[in-house]
């Protein structure tokens, strides 16, 4: 299947339509008690059959590897208080398989004719996902300054969708920097992390602002129930437009409730494409109540309700194996793990300093990297 070039303009000038992303994430689990893979495999395809018949252009899900994502410590996201978060990360990587999840269903995708990706949410989930060679990568906000997993993405040759929510303007532009080191195919999607988030908080001009910025394809990665705002947004420009995708938003699961169901997706479909092709048509999506509530000013904000997400999904450098004093550090001996709240040691944006240093002390495994456990001075 071809991919929309959303990256780059024809030499012709002309606009490709946006991008229409049904973000399934981890909805295939829809029940509190522990149901089998096969069951959740044939939920993900239904998942993914209803968006293709909604008119999606590709759906997106959510790939876990605990070992090097979520340290064993117990705590709880303010977004899903059903499960604390190691246990639900794990339950998450046992119920997909690589052989008996990812492969059959990205082969499932394939036969429907629509592109199938996922979020890696670490360099080992993306080491898996590599195994189904996915079209795109995506990262979530959480991990906008994961530079362990960013640095095997930036050097896949794939495009890289980044999402910047939970993240102040600083930050969003030393994650582009990273990434643009080594690739130029990367799509920026504007997103308040709130779960849902009320329409007027939306802040929509933040997408005007990041043309000007970054001089990058923009999208919008929306977390409201509306459908609105996700149009208004292609109006403004967006080139990518992300929703959540869900049968229902009763069922049990994080993402359910910020979910649009199939009819209400299809819906944005069309809106969406009557605003491409209707000049007037987006204009009034503009003028808008809802939609005029939902502009707020042309800036990078991170909102107090944002903000409390940062300790539990931001990461610390951790050691991946037990390593003696003398190491050189090299990139396989550093895990990026969440919660950094609970991991005292360097930030996981501070790879790229650590690499090449040598340890002063002997480091275990899942310890912490600290700034006195290396010397600067050794670096290469």
């Amino acid at each position: 299947m071809t991919i929309p070039n959303f990256c780059f303009r024809p030499q012709d000038g002309s606009k490709p339509p946006a991008f229409i992303i049904a973000e399934i994430g981890k909805n295939f689990i829809q029940s509190e008690d522990e149901r089998s893979v096969e069951e959740y495999l044939a939920n993900a395809i239904a998942l993914v059959k209803a968006a293709k018949e909604a008119g999606a252009d590709a759906v997106k899900f959510q790939t876990h590897n605990v070992e090097d994502e979520q340290a064993n410590i117990d705590v709880t996201s303010p977004h899903f208080k059903a499960r604390d978060r190691y246990s639900w990360v794990s339950r998450n990587d046992r119920s997909t398989p690589l052989e008996t999840f990812w492969k059959p269903l990205k082969k499932a995708c394939d036969d429907m004719g629509i592109i199938f990706f996922s979020t890696p949410m670490s360099r080992g989930a993306a080491h898996k996902l590599a195994e189904v060679d996915p079209a795109i990568w995506k990262v979530g906000s959480g991990d906008i300054l994961d530079f362990v997993m960013l640095d095997y993405l930036r050097n896949s040759g794939k495009p890289i969708l980044i999402s910047a929510g939970m993240s102040t303007l600083e930050e969003v532009d030393q994650s582009l920097a990273f990434l643009r080191e080594k690739t130029d195919q990367v799509v920026l999607l504007h997103c308040v992390s709130k779960y849902p988030c009320p329409p007027e908080e939306l802040s929509l001009n933040t997408i005007k602002f990041f043309q000007d910025r970054y001089q990058l394809p923009i999208g919008f990665s929306d977390h409201s129930i509306t459908t609105a705002s996700a149009i208004a947004a292609v109006a403004l420009g967006a080139r990518v437009v992300e929703k959540h995708f869900s049968l229902d938003r009763t069922l049990f699961g994080a993402d359910h409730k910020v979910s649009l169901t199939p009819e209400e997706f299809a819906g944005l479909v069309q809106g969406i494409r009557r605003v491409e092709r209707d000049g007037e048509y987006a204009r009034e999506v503009l003028e808008d109540e809802v939609v005029k509530r939902a502009m707020g000013t042309e800036a990078k904000v991170l909102d107090e309700g944002e903000a409390v997400f940062r300790p539990l999904f931001r990461k610390t450098l951790v050691a991946a194996m037990d390593l003696p004093v003398g190491t050189v550090l090299e990139p396989q001996h550093l895990y990026a793990m969440r919660p950094q709240a609970h991991l005292a040691g360097r930030p996981s944006e501070g790879y790229t300093l650590v690499v090449g240093q040598r340890l002063t002390r002997p480091v275990k495994r899942f310890e912490p990297i600290a700034e006195d456990h290396t010397d600067p001075a050794s670096s290469s």
